[in-house]
């Protein structure tokens, strides 16, 4: 049997905007350190492969939601040294910002994890983004998705400005670096130029992992050339299918191989010890803070049931997104991880032994130096 992956979106409070509101919910953990490498780490112990840390310039646009949060990557960096096997995938908005920055942002997260981070691609359009940051004008998605895949392609291009033997550290000779192993990436998009070469020397995973959620047309294209993980919103199991159909032609066209990416389903749930239990969590979110988005609102056991669906529709994972973290993670790490494990389709360890990249972790090949390979 193939594997089959678990993520977990990791928040203040939870994805659903009244979260924080909830009985069970504890606010003041959402500014708290601790408070999110405790989360951090009872994921781990349970199993999950890798977590995502979304972020966003503003908060949510539904009244009533928690208007503050932490910085996604400067989380990461915090929760990075107390762990030691789970993926860490922050996102990154990739308009209004010097993708040169970025990338070094991640790298240095995949230095101090030891190779297990990642960063998920988004794009701002909003009149209100762009006044907060103050640098340009709104443009729309086609635009803004074309410059996030330039994003993905020089992020890529200045983790291997540093071949991984450039490092010399001769105290006798006062040699840091080898020179010559150092490369100007040169690097002209539609609204951005990056000479290079990176300040971070290249990552331990050579590219940290790119995570893209595809909504439209214009996320299918630049996950089809970029992303190693691809999230899928559709909710049943059926347009699933048909929209890993859909990207496994874009991968095709893109030039790339269906094993070199895993594939995620991406749901939103509020879970109880049986469907009855659900629903009442779930209308007393909607009673505080009502959210017009799709959720999976059922028990443990049926949970379980849908996921073991998924392989047979071509996903090799699960990315959920739980409503309220103080309720929905233990119900997630203590029941439903065991439930899939039980019928096989998790392995049943609850941890990987052995500390590993997140490339290793996803089974995804580390990459070749593109500036090496030529000098080769």
């Amino acid at each position: 049997m193939s594997t089959f992956y678990t993520a977990l979106s990791l928040t203040a409070t939870g994805t659903h905007p009244g979260s924080w509101r909830d009985r069970q919910a504890r606010p003041h953990d959402a500014f708290d350190a601790a408070s999110w490498v405790a989360h951090a780490r009872s994921a781990e112990q349970a199993g999950i492969d890798l977590l995502t840390l979304p972020d966003a310039f503003t908060h949510e646009p539904e009244y009533g939601a928690l208007h503050a949060r932490l910085d996604a990557v400067g989380l990461a960096a915090r929760i990075a040294p107390q762990t030691s096997t789970i993926g860490l995938v922050p996102t990154v908005t990739t308009t209004h910002t010097e993708p040169f920055h970025l990338q070094a942002a991640i790298a240095t997260v995949d230095w101090v994890s030891r190779g297990r981070a990642g960063w998920q691609l988004e794009v701002s359009n909003s009149a209100a983004d762009a006044e907060i940051v103050g640098r340009r004008a709104p443009a729309p998605p086609s635009e803004l998705w074309r410059e996030a895949g330039e994003v993905a392609d020089v992020g890529r291009r200045l983790w291997d400005s540093w071949e991984d033997d450039a490092e010399i550290r001769d105290i006798e000779t006062g040699r840091f670096v080898d020179r010559d192993k150092l490369h100007y990436v040169d690097y002209k998009g539609s609204t951005f130029s990056v000479k290079g070469p990176s300040i971070v020397p290249r990552p331990p995973q050579g590219h940290p992992v790119t995570v893209i959620a595809i909504r439209d047309r214009h996320t299918l294209a630049v996950a089809a050339e970029s992303a190693d993980v691809v999230l899928l919103r559709a909710s049943d199991v059926e347009t699933l299918r048909g929209d890993v159909a859909d990207f496994e032609h874009a991968l095709d066209a893109a030039g790339r191989r269906r094993e070199d990416v895993r594939l995620f389903a991406d749901w939103n749930v509020v879970l109880g010890d049986n469907n009855e239990q659900a629903q009442q969590r779930w209308q007393a979110l909607q009673a505080s803070t009502p959210t017009s988005t799709y959720w999976h609102v059922l028990a443990v056991d049926e949970l379980a049931h849908r996921i073991a669906a998924l392989p047979g529709a071509g996903l090799d994972g699960i990315h959920l997104r739980p409503a309220v973290i103080a309720t929905d993670l233990d119900l997630i790490t203590g029941l439903l991880l065991d439930r899939l494990r039980h019928t096989g389709v998790l392995d049943r360890l609850a941890a990987q032994a052995t500390p590993l990249t997140l490339r290793e972790r996803l089974g995804l090949a580390h990459p070749a130096n593109q500036y090496a390979a030529v000098q080769g």
